[in-house]
């Protein structure tokens, strides 16, 4: 025993934790060891989602090339950062026992949010990010990056209802919050809360001297994970979760999932066996999820993290999707969410000469409060032909409309009967549509219908072009993303704001979403 073990890790708080579990571990059993803390590609680059970084195993790939160079001679990672193969000449020399492997919820204050319509919740997890809103669908999640402590520091700074983290990554630092809640029906990332240590494969001392660490349950378990995660050809670019269990009856039982990165698909296998014949309680659970749809499942979700070239500012239906050419990765979220407002009745029954109406949201709110048999409108003036077509069959009659908020208030202007309008509008709006009528004398009640909430989202760094469906699209998008991008625009007046900040802009012929995605395969042809 006369040769020091060197142990690799990476210098965050939690990693050198685990290294120095194992160095207590292999002294006890009387080896001779030192700490070699290697900082990671994972741990510099703070500004980007794991999966856009473009390779797997961001956090063991530096200590791989140390240990190849003969500068370590263990290194020791959380076993849910080890990509499913590992770099040739290297191997699992042994797993520790498990810690705590679920996911955990801290917040502030208290847990009303979770039954409200609108929360925040921070995450840097793909896997974490599409079971909460698989779950919790009208809730926003936004990225979290950093080190266990600068988490949950970072959640503690911002307007977040709260953060995800894994419990055993808490409990090993010490790191308590006041608020918690395990999240129990959240599958965990495979091999969460198992700490791995990986050795050279020929170096059959350290191997030996590692292997007295081993706990076989857990290495049974998590190699069951594994074997799931690698046939389903994930890694952390892929919403996976995966638990494998051993009972008191020594029945293995296996659970894992698939999810859209929306969480509005989701994919689910269960399978058990007894111990010793077990083996293929992955493969099984893997096989039936890929001949349910998991294969289509994960090339959209190949798609929409690594090959997007094109990324919708308000989220697509499968039928749009496949109406753009079939070489275009695209890629769609929310950039806004709306919600009602609560409107007195007595303010809605009465009765109303003038009405506008610019957009659907705003008929929709408006229905929320009353019913349309309650609603006396005697001229309804509307923006777009789909606002126009929803009010004609959800109220009644509509005088007249127009493709946007400022030819609308130009023809009111000419042709309107009385000096009176109230306006349904949103918290966020163009002044186009209220300046023009006041500058000509026409007074303008406006009536907030609904709230419009930013919601940005970090776009893949290969898109080329952006679709926005409103000024306040554009507004959103630029909170997180350059605009070295061509904005493709569904009307007039958002390809004014557009123009403001993007040198290319190019405007739909009709005010339409399937004319956007018209717009962008012309220009792809060109």
């Amino acid at each position: 025993m006369n040769k020091v073990i060197r142990i690799g890790t990476r210098d965050s708080e939690l990693a050198l934790w685990q290294a120095n579990t194992v160095k207590k571990n292999l002294e006890d059993l009387g080896y001779q060891t030192t700490l070699v803390p290697i900082k990671s590609t994972g741990d510099l680059v703070l500004n980007k989602p794991l999966y856009e970084m473009g390779i797997t195993g961001i956090f063991t790939k530096t200590l791989d090339v140390a240990m190849l160079n003969g500068e370590i001679d263990i290194a020791v990672h959380s076993m849910k950062d080890v990509p499913t193969a590992l770099p040739k000449g290297i191997v699992q020399a042994a797993v520790l026992k498990r810690a705590n492997y679920l996911d955990i919820l801290a917040f502030k204050d208290n847990e009303e949010f979770l039954a409200s319509r609108d929360a925040v919740i921070a995450t840097g997890s793909l896997r974490r990010k599409a079971q909460w809103l698989n779950r919790y669908p009208t809730h926003t999640v936004v990225d979290l990056r950093g080190n266990v402590n600068s988490r949950m520091q970072k959640l503690m700074q911002n307007d977040w209802n709260g953060a995800i983290f894994a419990a055993a990554g808490l409990d090993r630092i010490g790191l308590e919050h006041e608020h918690t809640i395990g999240l129990t029906w959240m599958l965990p990332a495979p091999a969460q809360g198992a700490i791995m240590v990986v050795a050279l494969e020929n170096d059959d001392f350290v191997r030996d001297a590692c292997y007295e660490l081993n706990h076989e349950p857990t290495a049974i378990c998590t190699q069951l994970e594994r074997e799931f995660l690698r046939l389903l050809e994930g890694g952390c670019s892929a919403p996976i979760g995966a638990l494998a269990y051993i009972n008191k009856e020594d029945e293995v039982t296996f659970k894992g999932a698939l999810l859209s990165v929306d969480g509005t698909k989701k994919l689910e296998a269960e399978f058990s066996a007894p111990l010793g014949k077990h083996e293929n309680l992955g493969r099984d659970c893997a096989n039936s999820i890929l001949s349910r749809g998991g294969k289509n499942l994960m090339g959209e979700i190949q798609r929409d993290t690594q090959n997007v070239e094109i990324f919708s500012t308000k989220k697509l239906t499968q039928e749009q999707r496949f109406m753009f050419h079939n070489d275009l990765g695209v890629a769609s979220e929310d950039f806004l969410k709306t919600s009602p407002n609560r409107i007195p009745a007595k303010v809605l029954k009465a009765k109303m000469q003038n009405v506008v109406l610019t957009s659907q949201n705003a008929v929709e709110s408006l229905l929320t409060n009353v019913s349309a048999q309650e609603l006396q409108f005697e001229n309804i003036y509307c923006v777009g032909r789909r606002t126009k077509r929803l009010i004609e069959n959800r109220i009644g009659k509509v005088k007249h409309f127009e493709k946007n908020a400022k030819k609308l208030a130009e023809y009111l202007v000419e042709y309107m009967e009385g000096t009176e309008v109230t306006f349904f509008c949103s918290n966020l709006r163009l002044d186009d549509l209220p300046s023009i009528l006041s500058g000509n004398g026409i007074q303008v009640n406006e009536i907030e219908a609904y709230k419009t909430k930013l919601t940005p989202v970090k776009v893949p760094p290969k898109v080329k072009g952006v679709l926005f469906f409103s000024p306040s699209t554009v507004e959103s998008y630029l909170q997180q993303n350059s605009n070295d991008k061509i904005a493709y625009c569904i009307g007039e007046s958002t390809a004014k704001v557009a123009r403001k900040h993007f040198p290319d802009v190019l405007v739909a012929k009709i005010p339409s979403v399937e004319s956007v995605i018209d717009l962008v395969n012309d220009n792809y042809k060109n």
